[in-house]
């Protein structure tokens, strides 16, 4: 894929699989719903989570994104290999969860997000707890099976 291809596949699919290494150094894959900002992955996770602690020990992460389900031709994906920067300012993790919140519960894509405002309680009580993690890329190998036209 290339890089419009790519971004217009991150936009739309909903989850990335992110690979730390774990206490004992075995990968440790866990789902996170991601936004993107000027190309690059955001997420955010509990400040206590393994994936954080393991991030903080050592910030090297492996993502993936992929869809297809039934056949071979219809394999896509994109992996990113990326080095993680942890934030834990709480307005900065405040406004990354509303901007995620707003892509996955239906938000209008206004900036700064518009969401319901229970969910904006919701945010901002959980904002605290939380880290946003910024993925930036370091390389990348993305796939598109439709492009092979049944010639593998």
């Amino acid at each position: 894929m290339d890089e419009a291809e790519c971004l217009a596949f991150l936009d739309e699919e909903r989850i990335v699989t992110c690979a730390t290494f774990g206490p004992r150094g075995w990968p440790h894959l866990m789902p996170l719903w991601y936004v993107v900002r000027d190309g690059r992955l955001w997420a955010w996770t509990f400040a206590k989570s393994q994936k954080t602690k393991n991030l903080e020990r050592d910030p090297r992460a492996t993502l993936q994104v992929e869809a297809g389900r039934d056949q071979y031709p219809e394999l896509r994906g994109v992996m990113i290999e990326a080095e993680v920067t942890i934030h834990r300012d709480v307005e900065l993790v405040t406004d990354l969860g509303l901007e995620i919140f707003a892509r996955y519960g239906g938000g209008d894509g206004s900036h700064p997000p518009t969401v319901a405002p229970e969910v904006r309680a919701m945010v901002e009580k959980q904002a605290a707890k939380r880290v946003g993690l910024e993925f930036a890329e370091r390389s990348r190998a993305t796939w598109d099976h439709r492009k092979l036209g049944n010639v593998y």
